[in-house]
C-alpha cells in the first residue's frame, strides 16, 4: 500500500513565509452562530411590540396576516445574513471558514426561500379574507396596487431562479460559469424587495427602533458587499499588479500559472488558500473561478494549479506572459495557522493536492513527522512528482500513493483496499494519526469519506482541517 520516494529534486520549492497575524479565537464561531439567533429574536420582539401577537391571539383573517408579516420579517432577516456571510468579510471568514460559511449560506437561503413562500401565501389569503374578496384576484390587486410591489415580483422571480438552479441536481447540469452569473441574481432579487418593505410593511416602519434595526441591518449586509467584494479586491489588484510570469503543463488536463506583481511580500496571503480569479485575456474574462495556491507564497511568486474540467478552466493552458489577473481573496482556512508542531498527515485527492503541496513547504514540521497520503486513479494523473520526490528526500516527508479505481461503497479508499474499513486502513498508514495534524483536501464525498475516517481514527475536532472543492 506504501510507496516513498527519495529520488533528488530537480528543483527546491519556495521557501515558507512567516505568520503575519494571530490565529482566530475559536470562540469566535459560537458567537457568530449566536448572533444569527438574537437577530432573529429581536425580528420577532419587534413584531410582538407592535401588536401583531394580539391580532394572532383575535384569530381570523388579521391573525392569518399577522403571521404573513410575520414569515416575511425572518425571510427578510435570514436573506441579509445570507448576504452577508457570503461577502468575503475577512472577520467572518476567518471565524467560519469557506465550508461552513457554503452550508450555512445554503441553508439559509432555502429557509428564506420557504419563508418567503409562506409570506406571499399567508399575507394573500389575510387580505383576501378581510376583503371578502377571492385570493387571487386580491393577489393580483395587491401587484398592480401596492406601493413596491411590481419591483418585489421582479425580485421574487429572480430569487426563485436562483433556489431552482442552486437545487443539486440542476447544478449538476449547469456550466459553473451559468450557475454563477444566475447566482449573482440573489443580488437583483434581495435590492429589489426592499422598497415594498420600507413602503408598507407597517413592521418596518412601525416603530424608531424597527426602522433603526432594519436600516442598520441593510447597511452592513450591502456594505460588506461593496466593501469586501468590490472595494477590496480592486484595491488589491491595483496595488499588486499581478501578471502571468510563466505556464508550466504538469500532466494530462493539469497546468501550472506562475504569477509576479508588486510588493507581493505585503500580501497577506498564506500556502493553504485560494483565490478568485480573472484574467483578462478576452471573452469571459468577467467570471471568476476558485484556485488555491499550489506552492507556498515567497513574497516573489505565486503559482496555482488549474485542472481543465471544461468549465471555462482550460483557458489556463493557454495564457501568456503579460496577461493582467484580477483576485479576490485570499480565502479559506486550510492553513497552518494553528498548527503548533509535532506529526501532519495529510490526505489529497486528485486536484487537491496543490494546497497540500503548498502547505508542505510552510509547516515547520521536523523530518520523520510529516506524511502525505496521495489518492489518484491511476500513475498518469500523480501530478508534481519532482517536487514530491524533493520534500522526501530533503524534508523527509512521507509520500503514500493510493492508486486504482474508486471503491464500490463510500471510502477514500480504492477498490483494492476497500475490504478494509476506513479508519483502521488509516491508522495502518499513519501509525501516529490521533495525535496528528490532519489536513483534508479534495472532492465533497472523498473529503466527507478520509474526514470520518480521522474522526475514527482519533484525531481531534480542533487538529482536523478540511477544505472542500465544490461550487
Amino acid at each position: 500500500m506504501t510507496t516513498t520516494t527519495d529520488a533528488p529534486p530537480t528543483a527546491a520549492p519556495p521557501r515558507a513565509l512567516s505568520s503575519r497575524r494571530r490565529a482566530t479565537p475559536r470562540w469566535w464561531g459560537d458567537a457568530g452562530g449566536l448572533g444569527a439567533g438574537v437577530s432573529l429574536l429581536i425580528v420577532t420582539a419587534l413584531w410582538v411590540s407592535n401588536g401583531s401577537a394580539r391580532q394572532v391571539a383575535g384569530g381570523g383573517p388579521d391573525a392569518v396576516s399577522a403571521i404573513g408579516r410575520l414569515t416575511g420579517l425572518w425571510a427578510s432577516d435570514l436573506l441579509l445574513l445570507q448576504v452577508l456571510l457570503m461577502a468575503r468579510v475577512p472577520l467572518v471568514e476567518r471565524a467560519f471558514g469557506q465550508d461552513r460559511l457554503a452550508r450555512w449560506h445554503r441553508w439559509a437561503g432555502f429557509t428564506s426561500f420557504w419563508l418567503m413562500i409562506a409570506h406571499i401565501v399567508l399575507i394573500t389569503l389575510g387580505y383576501a379574507g378581510t376583503a371578502h374578496a377571492n385570493a387571487f384576484a386580491e393577489l393580483w390587486d395587491m401587484i398592480w396596487t401596492y406601493p413596491g410591489m411590481l419591483l418585489a415580483t421582479a425580485g421574487t422571480l429572480a430569487l426563485i431562479m436562483v433556489v431552482v438552479t442552486s437545487i443539486r441536481a440542476a447544478r449538476r447540469k449547469l456550466r459553473y460559469e451559468s450557475w454563477h452569473l444566475i447566482h449573482l441574481y440573489a443580488y437583483l432579487g434581495v435590492g429589489l424587495a426592499l422598497p415594498h418593505q420600507l413602503w408598507t410593511g407597517t413592521d418596518f416602519i412601525g416603530s424608531p427602533a424597527a426602522i433603526a434595526y432594519w436600516w442598520t441591518l441593510y447597511a452592513v449586509s450591502a456594505g460588506g458587499v461593496l466593501v469586501y467584494r468590490l472595494g477590496l479586491p480592486a484595491w488589491r489588484s491595483w496595488r499588486h499588479r499581478l501578471v502571468v510570469s510563466h505556464v508550466t503543463p504538469e500532466g494530462p488536463g493539469l497546468t501550472s500559472v506562475y504569477l509576479t506583481g508588486r510588493h507581493l511580500d505585503t500580501l497577506p496571503a498564506r500556502a493553504g488558500q485560494f483565490f478568485q480569479w480573472r484574467f483578462l485575456d478576452g471573452p469571459g474574462w468577467s467570471r471568476a473561478h476558485p484556485y488555491s495556491l499550489s506552492a507556498t507564497p515567497n513574497g516573489q511568486l505565486l503559482r496555482i494549479t488549474v485542472k481543465d474540467l471544461g468549465d471555462g478552466s482550460s483557458r489556463a493552458a493557454a495564457l501568456r506572459p503579460g496577461t493582467t489577473a484580477i483576485v479576490e481573496g485570499p480565502y479559506g482556512r486550510l492553513t497552518g495557522e494553528t498548527y503548533t508542531g509535532g506529526p501532519v498527515v495529510m490526505l489529497a485527492c486528485g486536484i487537491g493536492v496543490t494546497p497540500l503541496l503548498a502547505l508542505l513547504g510552510e509547516l515547520p514540521y521536523r523530518p520523520g513527522e510529516a506524511t502525505l497520503i496521495y489518492r489518484a486513479r491511476n500513475e498518469a494523473e500523480v501530478a508534481f512528482r519532482t517536487e514530491l520526490d524533493w520534500f522526501a528526500a530533503q524534508r523527509g516527508v512521507r509520500i503514500v500513493y493510493l492508486l486504482g479505481p474508486r471503491a464500490t461503497r463510500p471510502s477514500w479508499l480504492p477498490a483494492q483496499y476497500a475490504d478494509r474499513a476506513d479508519a483502521d486502513a488509516l491508522r495502518e498508514i499513519a501509525p501516529r494519526i490521533a495525535g496528528s495534524h490532519v489536513y483534508v483536501c479534495g472532492p465533497d464525498a472523498w473529503t466527507e469519506a478520509a474526514r470520518t475516517a480521522a474522526h475514527d481514527a482519533g484525531v481531534e475536532p480542533a487538529n482536523l482541517h478540511t477544505e472542500l472543492f465544490s461550487w
